[in-house]
């Protein structure tokens, strides 16, 4: 049997074939490598554990999870919270620790097993990119979504620029890019960012529900029915965030960036230069 000990994420093993995939690291569920290292080791653990034919992906704490830890901006060349660096020297530490990060991101999106989203708090920058892994989003109103990346004055990351015009289409998505301002849960039903809104207390129980039905279907049929809707998804995630890294590796060097990292951190809005 796998062991599913981890540091960061819990793992727990229903009766149902249900597994439910917790992250741990509230209040706030700031993802780093080894966060995500451990969560697509789970998901491919799971994977081949014929207990589980369905996943319920959650989150303690306020918020679903508030995305990467960027600082404050002081550092333009500081690599993400939680990356270690590694590889060629004369690349910045930002590219280095991103492009380790990113690379264990598509991971997520390379298992077999549906997995089911329980966004009971914001999920917001690379968090909402995390929150697009599961194949549906169960929430609530109260959970709140936005792409801020504008507001910090970096590109989105993550996969965000395939994943969500793949979601809820172009012109929605384009609005989120480049407004960055947070939408809800009801409206984010509207646009068909999450599928199913229930209240808040209720958001776990509907996802696991949903976990419940995919697994009461044969799993082999599930599996190759999954692989074929989802042919080539990983290689388009991989393909966007080697984009996304090449614009974010200028970008934070930008006063507009240094700027929009404070005004965050301050909770105000930013003064930007074009500069």
């Amino acid at each position: 049997m796998p062991d599913y000990d981890y540091k960061m994420i819990g793992v727990t093993l229903h009766d149902d074939y249900v597994a439910t995939v917790e992250l741990q690291n509230g209040p706030f569920n700031f993802f780093d490598m080894q966060m995500i290292s451990e969560l697509g080791d789970a998901f491919h653990a799971l994977d081949e554990d014929k207990r589980c034919r369905a996943i319920v992906l959650c989150a303690e704490g306020k918020a679903f999870s508030a995305g990467a830890n960027f600082g404050d901006g002081s550092n333009k060349n500081a690599p993400i919270a939680g990356v270690e660096p590694e590889g060629d020297e004369n690349e910045s530490a930002f590219r280095r620790s991103s492009g380790r990060l990113y690379g264990e991101a598509v991971r997520l999106f390379q298992n077999k097993k549906p997995i089911v989203g329980a966004i009971e708090g914001p999920a917001i920058g690379g968090g909402l990119g995390l929150a697009l892994v599961p194949d549906f989003r169960v929430s609530c109103k109260e959970a709140k979504f936005a792409t801020n990346f504008s507001l910090l004055g970096i590109h989105p990351g993550f996969g965000l620029t395939y994943t969500l015009p793949a979601l809820i289409g172009k012109q929605h998505a384009h609005k989120m890019f480049f407004v960055g301002h947070r939408i809800d849960g009801v409206e984010a039903k509207e646009i068909g960012l999450i599928d199913t809104l229930v209240e808040r207390a209720d958001v776990r129980h509907a996802a696991h529900a949903l976990a419940v039905q995919i697994a009461t279907a044969a799993p082999l049929a599930v599996i190759s029915i999954r692989e074929t809707v989802r042919a080539g998804l990983a290689d388009q995630v991989r393909a966007a965030t080697q984009r996304e890294l090449q614009e974010q590796e200028w970008l934070v060097e930008t006063e507009d960036a240094h700027e929009g990292m404070q005004a965050v951190a301050e909770r105000r809005p930013g003064q930007f230069k074009s500069a």
